[in-house]
């Protein structure tokens, strides 16, 4: 009997011990990652134009599935830049050329939008005189690499290809399927691929203090989830997720 009634005890114990172990953990505060803090400049006001414009051109040209940029190769791109309304003389001995946006895929969607200049090329860029907008699609790890570095020339540095136009690939027989970038161009209402080897594209500088203060490079917004951007620019970003919506890995 003495035994039996010195192992209940024993056992009565461990059960106290076990629920006092397990209310103990359950009461014990949870520790909250702390959330990333917010990128904000003192004038978003250029970075805002530029994320709306370029937000527009995508709309409309994945609007006509049919002309525009196949959601196949969307789906496959790892960055997407956009260089609305870039002028006819920035074409012309490396002259003033055009300001864009650029976004890539993160692993909470697609980043905040970092601002680029794209410079320089050839004459034969010149489409009708027109301002014109340009559409880039960085396809694999080497090209995002290359819009992560300081400054790149499409054609040197990174290879480009001009983009097949249509609903998918599929018909397509002479695409450069191992071009890191495959580049396309809008004039005149006109979509097309388009080869713009020679042309110099690097952060733009004023921009991107502005909207996202002194010191911060293009690789730290790029690497950035967008809700860490200024509300202001954020469109880009959610206009691109409205046609593909894949994260990074």
């Amino acid at each position: 009997m003495r035994k039996n009634h010195v192992r209940k005890l024993a056992i009565l114990f461990i059960v106290l011990a076990t629920t006092a172990i397990t209310t103990a953990q359950k009461s014990k505060p949870k520790t909250v990652a702390p959330a990333e803090p917010p990128l904000r400049g003192s004038n978003t006001k250029e970075g805002a134009s530029q994320a709306n414009k370029s937000a527009q051109v995508l709309k409309e040209i994945m609007g006509a599935p049919d002309k525009g940029i196949p959601a196949d190769l969307l789906a496959k791109a790892e960055c997407v830049a956009v260089f609305p309304k870039v002028v006819k003389a920035g074409f012309i001995l490396a002259g003033q050329g055009g300001r864009g946006v650029a976004s890539c895929r993160t692993s909470a969607g697609w980043s905040a939008p970092a601002f680029f200049e794209i410079k320089g090329g050839s004459v034969g860029l010149q489409i009708g005189g027109q301002a014109t907008d340009f559409v880039l699609l960085f396809m694999n790890e080497g090209g995002m690499q290359s819009l992560l570095s300081d400054k790149f020339e499409l054609g040197g540095d990174a290879s480009v290809a001009a983009g097949p136009v249509g609903r998918t690939t599929s018909a397509t027989t002479d695409i450069k399927m191992d071009a890191q970038i495959l580049s396309y161009s809008r004039s005149k209402g006109l979509f097309a691929g388009v080869s713009l080897k020679g042309s110099v594209i690097s952060p733009e500088k004023s921009d991107m203090e502005g909207t996202y203060g002194k010191g911060v490079s293009a690789q730290t917004v790029l690497a950035a989830s967008n809700d860490r951007a200024p509300m202001e620019v954020r469109t880009f970003a959610k206009t691109l997720t409205e046609y593909s919506t894949r994260r990074a890995k």
